[in-house]
């Protein structure tokens, strides 16, 4: 058997509620800046939260043509934006290419719930008479992202949608990373997307009393690794990585981000919506993308947690962190950049892929803010990146993403 091919980051684009493109993001991550605020979707009077982190100052109308649009969810449309950018980033000219030798393989954990809640809207309003828009399945559907990102690049490679909650998009990208190291792609286009701020998904999570309901201090609600944490911040946006087979990449000059070196996935087989209390899945995953990447524990300086700032989840996780790395707790640091982004649920994996990638580039880890008092069973030796931003140099960063159904996900990137 040959030996996989290299896999390398050429381009990078988002949509976050920390800014509608990389540098921006960036930008407000390394300054502790928070996304979180009163909901403007809709009101949410009635609900018991109040807030979460929109995106600002986005108008769709400013990047997508009116008939994409109108036959599109918003999910999608953050996944043709985010994927502009990224292609525009990579320098890639599909034109040059053979338009089997590109892939698109995207993640929502949600997909079109715009779509689905107006349309049952309307179909209660209207006396149930079944008068639904024709648009309706193909803007639902979680793999009308993928499908309508090939058709704007006229890409005939693999092209499919992955669904893991909030493991999602991490799933995209170690099946992208896989068909390039097994020779079936040159280029993959990944990441994922989530519109998910709507009065059915928002209620959901309401019922469940998984989100914070610090309604009077949004800004400071998501406080992962805190004491007085009291659940997640729902966020949405999208984030797009080019995915390219090394030595194509360093044949047509292109700038490198970094590589991907490796993935995992595991279940943790215990409950619908609570992570293992000891992480025992986490672990594994953990194990195993390391062992994928032909790393060490001693290699990796960063990690970059899911911590959604729940009460259960962010412990569990560092105890997992803490005997994966029980030798090299002096050197790893971790942050939690959901404190100001919120929790992008099935696009979470992708913008904190780019927050890691950005990481190694910039020898800069973001912080975690709005953790006054780090609860005291957090495993001791883990080191938190609290409040400011911290200068470090970053070879090998580690990202984590768990979803509802036990799924873990772990990618590892390294500098190239």
């Amino acid at each position: 058997m040959s030996k996989p091919k290299r896999v390398v980051i050429t381009g990078l684009g988002a949509l976050s509620p920390l800014g509608n493109n990389v540098e921006d993001f960036w930008e407000n991550l390394c300054n502790g800046v928070s996304g979180a605020d009163r909901i403007t979707n809709f009101d949410p009077s009635e609900f018991r939260t109040h807030f979460a982190c929109e995106l600002n100052n986005f108008d769709v109308s400013e990047h997508l043509e009116h008939n994409t649009i109108r036959r599109s969810d918003p999910y999608s449309q953050y996944a043709l934006v985010a994927t502009d950018q990224a292609v525009e980033d990579s320098g890639l000219d599909f034109d040059e290419m053979d338009p089997f030798d590109t892939g698109v393989i995207w993640g929502s954990g949600q997909g079109g719930m715009h779509t689905f809640e107006n349309e049952v809207k309307n179909y209660a309003e209207n006396d149930y008479s079944p008068r639904f828009n024709p648009f309706f399945v193909p803007k639902l559907i979680i793999n009308m992202a993928p499908g309508m990102i090939s058709m704007k690049y006229g890409l005939m490679g693999i092209n499919y949608a992955t669904v893991s909650a909030c493991a999602t998009s991490n799933t995209a990208i170690m099946d992208a990373l896989n068909y390039i190291r097994w020779g079936k792609a040159k280029v993959m286009i990944t990441g994922g997307s989530e519109a998910g701020i709507t009065e059915s998904s928002f209620g959901g999570f309401s019922a469940m009393r998984a989100m914070s309901q610090r309604n009077d201090d949004p800004k400071h609600a998501s406080r992962p690794f805190d004491k007085d944490r009291d659940g997640f911040v729902m966020g949405e946006g999208a984030a797009t990585l080019i995915l390219e087979e090394y030595e194509h990449a360093k044949a047509r000059g292109a700038k490198i981000y970094g590589e991907v070196t490796g993935a995992a996935m595991t279940a943790d087989a215990y409950h619908m919506t609570a992570t293992h209390p000891e992480g025992r899945g986490a672990k594994m995953a953990m194990k195993r993308a390391l062992d994928d990447s032909e790393l060490n524990t001693e290699d990796v300086d960063y990690l970059n947690t899911h911590a959604t700032s729940t009460p259960v989840g962010d412990i569990s996780e560092t105890k997992a962190i803490a005997n994966v790395f029980e030798n090299n707790l002096d050197n790893l640091h971790i942050n939690a950049t959901k404190s100001m982004t919120g929790h992008l649920l099935g696009a979470a994996g992708a913008i904190e892929a780019i927050a890691s990638i950005k990481s190694i580039n910039e020898g800069i880890i973001p912080p975690t803010i709005n953790t006054e008092n780090v609860d005291d069973k957090i495993p001791d030796g883990i080191q938190i990146v609290l409040n400011e931003a911290m200068e470090k140099e970053v070879n090998v960063a580690m990202s984590n993403t768990f979803g509802f159904g036990g799924h873990n996900g772990i990618v590892v990137f390294k500098k190239v």
